[in-house]
């Protein structure tokens, strides 16, 4: 079985070199070379030609940049003057040099987000401690959607980037339970958080002491679909409850996946089997068990083989309180890696993950999973 870990240490760091948004700083402030190079923009329909041949009578070595209608080069006092003058001439911009964001450190992290970013076992085993590490891309999760359980959109962690999509079932838009928000500050929040950048959508579908029908879960999923037919931004529905086996349940998650929505599955906190367990069971999803601070399965985990990837899951720190909520880790790694590297199919993501996780380092796990028919 997998164990999701090391992932941002075996991809982050060279994925920056190609992927990272870049940061724009002006040349004279970081001292470069030279200060005084410009990039000028013509107006629209006006001759490039005429004007570098005014460049050309001056003496001014200059580069040119005619997918902008422009050049740049070095001016003088004089130069700008002329240019200043021409009516051709749209702007003119100091020249700047553009740098990747390099990785943050993050020092009060909780331990589920520490571990994802190291393949060795934590030496701090703390789990109400505050003072782990995080090493992250900043931007990741931007420009994708997460989809959770009822959340409070207004909590600090979230910066503006939660809203409330849609309630089914008849109850308030509010999250009087406290689980869609711990879920959701374990995906995104800023400092519980594994993708900081994400945004979050909230669609409650259980009521306030944490049930509800299936039937509104299923409507919920339909409107998830809707809206990510209308956004068409990458999106991951993540999905922190489960049941006993419902067909009904598992054809919604598994529609989902099939329109390219990435669905994240907790296996269940019974125990058990989780071939059991709609829509842990579901073909296309990501079913994640749920492991401790020892690297161990979480004693209350499901198992089996329908699931995917353990991860870390037990006394977790987030927004509201401690619960144990694996999926959510794994709901933000996606959209990490998606904003790192681009969208692709949830089969794809799925290998992927697999291929950055560890194996052999879980104990509590092997003895469960023989002889068991995978859900794929």
């Amino acid at each position: 079985m997998l164990f999701l870990t090391s992932v941002f240490a075996n991809l982050v760091l060279p994925a920056l070199v190609f992927c990272s948004p870049v940061v724009f700083h002006n040349r004279q402030e970081i001292g470069g070379s030279n200060t005084r190079n410009y990039i000028v923009g013509l107006k629209d329909g006006a001759p490039l030609a005429s004007v570098l041949g005014l460049l050309d009578g001056l003496g001014i070595t200059y580069s040119d940049l005619s997918i902008i209608n422009g050049f740049s080069g070095p001016l003088d006092d004089v130069s700008l003057t002329i240019l200043r003058a021409s009516p051709d001439v749209d702007y003119i911009a100091e020249d700047g040099i553009v740098s990747i964001f390099g990785t943050q450190t993050q020092t009060n992290a909780p331990w589920g987000v520490a571990r994802l970013s190291q393949s060795n076992r934590l030496t701090n085993q703390n789990t109400n401690s505050l003072s782990f590490s995080y090493t992250y891309d900043s931007s990741a999760g931007g420009g994708v959607d997460i989809y959770i359980l009822g959340v409070r959109t207004t909590h600090v962690q979230f910066g503006g980037r939660a809203r409330w999509g849609a309630t089914f079932g008849g109850y308030i838009d509010a999250d009087e339970n406290g689980h869609g928000t711990h879920v959701a500050g374990t995906a995104a929040a800023s400092q519980f958080g594994v993708a900081k950048a994400v945004n979050i959508i909230a669609v409650k579908v259980l009521s306030d002491n944490g049930t509800g029908a299936v039937s509104d879960i299923v409507a919920g999923m339909n409107w998830v679909a809707a809206s990510v037919q209308a956004s068409g931004r990458p999106s991951i529905a993540s999905l922190s409850l489960g049941g006993s086996a419902n067909t009904a349940f598992d054809n919604a998650a598994t529609a989902l996946v099939n329109m390219g929505i990435h669905v994240t599955v907790a296996a269940g906190n019974g125990n058990t089997d989780a071939e059991r367990t709609s829509p842990a069971r579901a073909a296309g999803v990501v079913t994640v068990g749920a492991s401790t601070i020892g690297d161990a399965r979480a004693s209350f985990s499901n198992y089996g083989s329908v699931v995917d990837i353990f991860a870390p899951g037990d006394n977790i720190i987030s927004c509201f309180k401690d619960s144990d909520t694996a999926t959510p880790h794994v709901a933000g790694l996606i959209a990490y890696l998606i904003g790192l590297g681009g969208n692709k199919s949830p089969q794809a993501m799925i290998s992927q993950i697999n291929s950055l996780s560890i194996s052999g380092v879980l104990s509590g796990v092997r003895e469960f999973i023989l002889l068991l028919t995978p859900k794929k």
